[in-house]
């Protein structure tokens, strides 16, 4: 592979990316690469009379309006906007989009932020009764690992539902086609099925009774059943769920309640659409492949090598291509702070994400020590920190004894001096965390919490165990000196406080994801940047079985205040109900806060447009090199 030409922008993207699907991504290297390759209907873009507040702009949506009750979004699409391969960006491609990303088989974790939209949790999760409109995958997929293309769809009304327990001999009807909690079932379905007009299903038509078995029934179970058909999938009718394309202009989205954060969530990165015709020529993960994506966004990927970089090319085709000014960037994949800090300060990138904490000191002086230099004075700082929405927690595996006891929890939380990491360690002026939910939202508090005390901790853990000795645990966390650093501080806490034995795993970015994924740990470092300025973002991580949760705990008192709060229309009502949740997440600790973040970038003076905010969000499509300054720079600092 040869050498590239130098990109007009270089920046460290910490780990490699683990995909470029927006339904399938789950982080920050992940997210500045999807926001730069696709566009969303709205975009998080710098408030033009605060930059450093990010709020939704039209995207691939020129407008939208919101009916009286506040339930009813209807976006417009932008005229004009194309993909890659120059089909035209519709309607439509929501509507595929964000079906795709409901769909149980999707694998996403982020399927909860679109269950604001009517009936899309029972679409996901399988829950329908008896007399429900539904849509049958028949087992004919090209390639049955692929979710696209889909089989046949059949559309009909669900008549009755047979359910063979797991070793059952014969059929007990329940009266339900979802998937319960707990439940090891089998299940065949009776629909009445409707005939299909161009696709569309002809609910008034003439009925055709059917019957179809789920795929990998054993045989022994359809002995009563001759007649029935294998299924992929039954779920609940997508016309049931709250998306709609009436025509390739128009999008209408009907949610449960009103959300106010709606337009944030059309904003975030998993959300953007994908290009039909891509995935289904070349499936997944193929589809992702530089030669093979299409995308909408200002910029495509020209080259990818692992484990190097990430060569971002402008798109021409893109709808505001005069206003991107940077026309090649590289996102480079370098996981140790240290070698970030030296290729910045050796002119070989432009900005670094990540910057080593004990030297943050020194790069502050380093700062005011240039603008002494003649002509320097007005230059902004390298050194760019500022408040963040975003909480450095672990994760505990509750389902791990003794870990399962919130005594335990408890007391591995109250034994960790959380100010003696952010004064000794982190050094940037973060804040030691009592709770999960950061400062900086308006009108939110969180409720009270306890802090650093050894001999209560020691108490709680004696009380828990009965007077043993509690065995040994081990810290989980991706590659970065900054996770190591403070794991070794609380490893050492832990010891001196608890009497604990505390082993580390330091495992690069993917492994630690599948690891986590799987729940084979005991604590596992975390961080959450809030996906929009309001605590549900945090909070709704944790309810049962939630895709982001990965920590075992479950709490009904706490489900039921989360589930209250999505349909609550008081600002300050809901806000309570938030709060309360939060209480009895801090009261159980499946999570251990550590701190609140600071952003921390250090970004070239001569870099327009880069604005610290508090989801540490930076738009690579709007920054801009002062070619002039640039040259003054390297000049001054014998980069040249």
């Amino acid at each position: 592979m040869g050498s590239l030409p130098p990109a007009d922008f270089t920046f460290s993207n910490g780990t490699e990316p683990q995909t470029v699907d927006p339904a399938k991504s789950t982080g920050a290297p992940e997210g500045r690469i999807i926001d730069a390759i696709f566009e969303g209907l709205y975009r998080k873009m710098p408030d033009p009379n605060d930059p450093n507040d990010m709020i939704p702009m039209p995207a691939m949506a020129k407008s939208h309006e919101v009916s009286d009750d506040l339930k009813t979004y209807t976006f417009h699409m932008r005229e004009g906007a194309k993909w890659t391969n120059g089909e035209p960006v519709t309607a439509h491609d929501w509507d595929f989009s964000w079906q795709r990303f409901l769909h149980p088989e999707s694998g996403t974790q982020y399927g909860y932020q679109l269950w604001y939209i009517k009936n899309a949790k029972r679409y996901t999760t399988g829950d329908f009764d008896v007399g429900d409109r539904v849509e049958v995958e028949l087992a004919n997929r090209k390639d049955r690992a692929q979710m696209y293309p889909r089989g046949t769809i059949v559309s009909g009304i669900l008549k009755k539902v047979d359910t063979y327990p797991e070793g059952a001999t014969k059929s007990e009807d329940d009266g339900h086609g979802g998937h319960g909690e707990g439940e090891s079932t089998f299940k065949v379905f009776t629909v009445d099925c409707v005939p299909e007009k161009d696709g569309v299903p002809q609910w008034d038509g003439e009925k055709t009774t059917r019957v179809f078995y789920q795929s990998g029934m054993p045989k022994e179970y359809l002995a009563g059943h001759p007649k029935a058909k294998e299924a992929m999938h039954v779920l609940l009718h997508f016309s049931e769920v709250g998306i709609e394309a009436p025509d390739a202009k128009t999008l209408i989205i009907e949610l449960e309640s009103p959300t106010p954060y709606f337009l944030e969530l059309a904003s975030f990165y998993p959300m953007h659409a994908v290009n039909r015709t891509c995935i289904e020529k070349f499936g997944y993960p193929n589809w992702t492949k530089p030669e093979n994506i299409v995308t909408n966004g200002p910029y495509q990927i020209q080259e990818r090598r692992i484990r190097d970089r990430i060569r971002l090319a402008k798109n021409p085709t893109y709808w505001n291509a005069d206003e991107v000014k940077l026309d090649t960037i590289d996102a480079l994949a370098v996981q140790s702070n240290t070698t970030q800090l030296n290729m910045f300060m050796s002119g070989e990138m432009e900005w670094a994400t990540d910057i080593p904490n004990p030297v943050l000191d020194d790069l502050k002086v380093m700062d005011e020590e240039k603008k002494k230099e003649p002509g320097r004075e007005d230059e902004r700082n390298d050194l760019l920190i500022a408040p963040m929405l975003s909480t450095y927690f672990y994760r505990v595996n509750t389902t791990r004894p003794p870990l399962d006891n919130p005594k335990v929890r408890q007391a591995l939380n109250l034994a960790i001096n959380k100010q003696e990491i952010v004064d000794f360690v982190t050094r940037g002026g973060q804040v030691p965390a009592g709770s999960l939910v950061p400062p900086g939202i308006t009108g939110y508090e969180g409720p009270p919490t306890e802090s650093y005390d050894p001999e209560r901790a020691r108490k709680l853990l004696e009380e828990a165990l009965g007077g043993k000795k509690m065995r040994p645990i081990t810290i989980l966390y991706n590659t970065s000196e900054g996770h190591k650093s403070i794991a070794e501080v609380i490893q050492q806490q832990w010891k001196r406080n608890l009497h604990i034995d505390v082993q580390l795993r330091n495992v690069e970015w993917g492994v630690y994801l599948t690891t986590v994924r799987e729940m084979d740990y005991d604590v596992a470092r975390a961080g959450w940047i809030g996906d929009y300025p309001d605590p549900n973002t945090f909070l709704d991580m944790f309810v049962t079985g939630g895709e982001n949760n990965e920590t075992g705990w479950s709490n009904k008192k706490y489900d039921g205040l989360i589930d209250a709060a999505r349909s609550e229309a008081d600002p300050e009502k809901r806000f309570n109900m938030l709060r309360d949740a939060e209480e009895v997440l801090v009261d159980e600790m499946p999570i251990l806060p550590i701190y609140f973040y600071v952003s921390i970038n250090m970004v070239r003076p001569y870099v327009k447009n880069f604005y610290p905010n508090l989801q540490d969000l930076h738009p690579l499509h709007i920054l801009e090199i002062d070619e002039q300054q640039r040259e003054k720079i390297r000049e001054w600092e014998g980069l040249e």
